[in-house]
């Protein structure tokens, strides 16, 4: 008779359990692969219920037996909106040549284009004839690319000029500072964006490397997702030395405001102490116009906007954004956009994937994200990458 210790037991119990789940999984294979669906058959003492496993296909890559998305005529409440003025007019159409290959020729959605001065009628005709699209042309009130009533407009140059002198990048620039402004917090409240619930914002002079066979707008939509992004980077600390502790004294005095299941341990290492200054770079968003016009958003920006700091300092509406988006919203409703090929001199942005690859005319070894090997301080692109890592597996 063979007798088994209690020590030989445990090893046993385990090598057997190992031996049925191998089984189990060798009769019933669950097929994952991208794309498929596998039904799994159920008995339950009421019914018999199919149940489908689904592994979801990324957006970009459609599965072949469907018409192409571009067929099916739903469409979102959507705008491309640009902000350039007319000497700008050549570095429009270089972009708007690529978007309208690359995607919009197949989904025709409108462009808002936006100036703090009137278009002239030769870049109306001739941003015109790039797309089939809808186009219009906006002027920005004045009161929304100017100095509010609140701000000391001696302090402001004295303090413009003294960036300037330290070589801060456009450190001494007062147009870009209005525009640090209106992109924060008035671009979606033009009379030309309030018809629109999306936006895309375009610049000019950008390249769009990959085919966009889907439509990102509706994916946005379907998915209950606000903010899409490509690339994140660091702010330039001397433009931002208050914005963080105004942020802190925002949220302490609007808790209400503040959702408990919130990205904030993007922008902050440390508890919500300080800011690791990673940020969304806002040259390319597709995002909710309504999120931004909300309650939250609106008294988040005028609350920043009284502080002073885009006028006394330069705080950037990349920042401005980023930290909105890591406040007020949680993981499933922001998007890395992987499978869009994009630069912004001088950063880029290709796609990794092989399949997705097969789309594009870029090369992946120069995408900014393999960079962040060669930058000292990676805390801010690696804790990036990881939340795309968990946004991307839900």
């Amino acid at each position: 008779m063979i007798t088994i210790t209690s020590s030989q037991l445990r090893p046993i119990l385990l090598s057997s359990l190992l031996i049925i789940c191998l089984t189990y999984l060798y009769l019933f294979p669950l097929n994952l692969s991208s794309g498929t669906t596998r039904p799994v058959h159920v008995d339950n003492s009421a019914s018999s219920i199919d149940q489908v496993v689904v592994a979801k296909p990324h957006p970009n890559l459609p599965d072949p037996s469907l018409p192409p998305a571009w067929l099916n005529t739903t469409r979102a409440n959507a705008a491309f909106v640009i902000l350039t003025r007319n000497k700008e007019l050549d570095d429009v159409r270089w972009t708007m040549r690529q978007l309208e290959a690359r995607f919009n020729s197949k989904f025709n959605y409108p462009y808002v284009f936006l100036n703090d001065q009137p278009f002239t009628e030769e870049f109306k005709e001739l941003t015109r004839a790039m797309t089939k699209a809808q186009v219009q042309y906006g002027l920005i009130p004045e009161a929304h690319w100017s100095y509010p009533e609140w701000i000391d407009v001696d302090k402001a140059t004295a303090l413009r000029e003294q960036m300037g002198r330290e070589g801060v990048i456009y450190g001494d620039n007062l147009s870009y500072r209005h525009m640090c402004r209106f992109e924060s917090g008035f671009f979606f409240r033009h009379p030309l964006m309030m018809q629109y619930d999306y936006y895309w914002r375009v610049e000019p002079s950008v390249d769009f490397y990959c085919d966009i066979d889907y439509d990102p707008f509706l994916y946005m939509k379907d998915n209950n997702m606000k903010y899409g992004w490509t690339i994140s980077l660091f702010e330039y600390w001397q433009t931002v030395r208050t914005l963080w502790p105004t942020v802190k004294s925002f949220m302490s005095e609007y808790p209400e405001l503040i959702p408990e299941n919130n990205l904030i341990d993007f922008v902050t290492n440390d508890g919500g102490e300080s800011y690791n200054m990673c940020h969304f770079w806002s040259n390319f968003e597709i995002a909710d116009l309504n999120w931004l016009r909300g309650p939250a958003y609106l008294r988040y920006f005028e609350y920043l906007d009284r502080a002073g700091g885009f006028f006394y300092e330069r705080w950037g509406d990349a920042p401005v954004h980023s930290i909105a988006a890591a406040i007020f919203l949680n993981k499933t409703e922001v998007h890395f956009f992987d499978d869009i090929g994009y630069r912004h001199n001088p950063f880029m942005h290709c796609p990794t994937t092989r399949e997705l690859q097969k789309k594009c005319s870029c090369n992946s070894d120069e995408n900014f994200g393999k960079l962040r090997a060669k930058i000292s301080e990676c805390v801010c692109l690696w804790s990036n990458e990881l939340i795309c890592g968990i946004i991307n597996r839900l």
